[in-house]
């Protein structure tokens, strides 16, 4: 009797031998899937669209043959302020190793003063970088009716704090498309449809060269 419960419990230490590296090995190839976390406002959201028409959606679509993850939390209306607040719970929920920041653009329109959105946009930067998340900076635009000054302030903070910080920043996505009205909505502020097609054919290109260089596929974009 007492050769079989030694026997058993031989058993037990192999099998568990076995499946404690396996489980290890698993637990190491989680933690190397690229998670990308879409921090943005409507122009990231799919605003008047269907979610799969967005650039966000359509860029899933071509990189479904990689090993990486898409969290689109873009809300439409959203300033740094609200992201700023919606940050720490989405890093903890998510595990990103990348976060692509497009705010700012709500805070301009909505006249908040240009102190404060950069002080947004550096925390989230700050918080970012603590839980090691590389982040990509979106330089963001307004329009020019609202001061010559204003505006060089605005624009600015962003190459100032991809400086400060070493983070990449991106241009303006929307930076020759707005200028068509044939690529824009109604309001003339939100891209189409046709737009987000463009828009995730550059950042195919672009993020996928920041994100992995050496290993990046593309599946054609409709």
């Amino acid at each position: 009797m007492l050769f079989l419960n030694t026997n058993s419990l031989r058993n037990k230490i192999y099998i568990l031998l076995i499946i404690i590296p396996l489980l290890l090995i698993s637990d190491q190839l989680q933690a190397k899937e690229t998670k990308l976390l879409v921090l943005g406002d409507s122009l990231s959201a799919a605003y008047g669209l269907k979610q799969e028409q967005g650039w966000v959606s359509l860029l899933q679509d071509a990189w479904q043959d990689q090993d990486v993850n898409i969290i689109n939390a873009a809300i439409s209306g959203e300033t740094t302020d609200g992201a700023l607040a919606r940050l720490p719970r989405l890093l903890e929920q998510h595990s990103p190793t990348h976060i692509f920041v497009e705010l700012g653009g709500n805070d301009g329109l909505q006249g908040h003063p240009v102190s404060k959105m950069r002080d947004n946009l550096e925390k989230i930067i700050q918080l970012s970088q603590k839980k090691k998340v590389k982040v990509i900076l979106q330089q963001m635009q307004v329009p020019t009716n609202y001061g010559k000054r204003y505006t060089q302030m605005f624009t600015g903070s962003y190459a100032q704090l991809a400086e400060e910080y070493t983070v990449i920043m991106l241009p303006f996505f929307l930076q020759n498309i707005a200028l068509d009205k044939n690529l824009m909505q109604r309001d003339s502020i939100h891209p189409n449809a046709e737009a987000q097609i463009i828009i995730a054919k550059d950042m195919q290109k672009t993020l996928g060269e920041i994100i992995f260089p050496s290993k990046i596929k593309n599946n054609p974009l409709k």
